[in-house]
């Protein structure tokens, strides 16, 4: 509670210091490729969905450098069908605050934006499918993850035609969503081999449109 307070009045701060300036809004809708680093599996295999609403402020006269600020419904998790060395699919759906600073190329017109993301986990994540044919095993017996996660962005934005602008989007968690997390490998026998545990974190790509007014 006390988080989600401290970031709605970030907000207003920010809404307050851009009112002197020319600030734009914009929708976005698009696709993620996520994967959870620290579940022992590799590949942007999660899709997911990304969408929602923001604005944009110009911080200078020659608007070389922006302030922008949003509110997304992003889906991003871990995926895998091959059970190599397990199969799972993790669902992980978020509301994302991001807050980044952008600077407009003075040639081309391309915004490249460096942020952070303040998100909220909306449903415990349900695994399905998960199973282990190779001996090789995470634990099951808790798959809660942490609400709270809070990531850096890299973005970048170009216009496609008048308001139409694509947007390509890395986003990497720097606390962790899940702590230590077992993970069990067995002999064939069926005796433990070893065992380890692992941090999780987020790291995903998007792919948007956004059409700016």
């Amino acid at each position: 509670m006390k988080r989600s307070l401290f970031f709605l009045l970030l907000l207003a701060s920010i809404s307050g210091c851009l009112q002197a300036q020319r600030i734009h809004g914009f929708v976005s809708s698009g696709l993620t490729l996520s994967q959870v680093e620290g579940d022992e599996l590799k590949g942007f295999r999660k899709w997911g969905y990304t969408g929602g609403v923001g604005a944009i402020s110009s911080l200078d006269r020659n608007a070389s450098w922006a302030l922008s600020v949003e509110a997304l419904f992003s889906q991003r998790g871990s995926y895998n069908a091959s059970g190599d060395p397990y199969s799972v699919d993790l669902p992980l759906n978020y509301v994302d605050v991001p807050l980044l600073v952008h600077f407009r190329d003075p040639w081309g017109g391309i915004l490249v934006g460096l942020g952070l993301c303040y998100s909220r986990l909306v449903q415990q994540p349900h695994s399905r499918g998960l199973y282990n044919p190779n001996y090789f095993m995470p634990d099951t017996t808790d798959m809660s993850f942490l609400r709270d996660d809070l990531t850096i962005l890299a973005d970048l934005r170009f216009a496609v035609w008048r308001s139409l602008w694509f947007n390509i989007r890395w986003q990497y968690s720097i606390i962790a969503i899940k702590r230590d997390w077992g993970f069990t490998e067995y002999k064939g026998d069926g005796s433990t081999a070893k065992h380890w545990t692992n941090d999780c974190y987020n790291n995903s790509l998007a792919f948007r449109l956004l059409w700016v007014f």
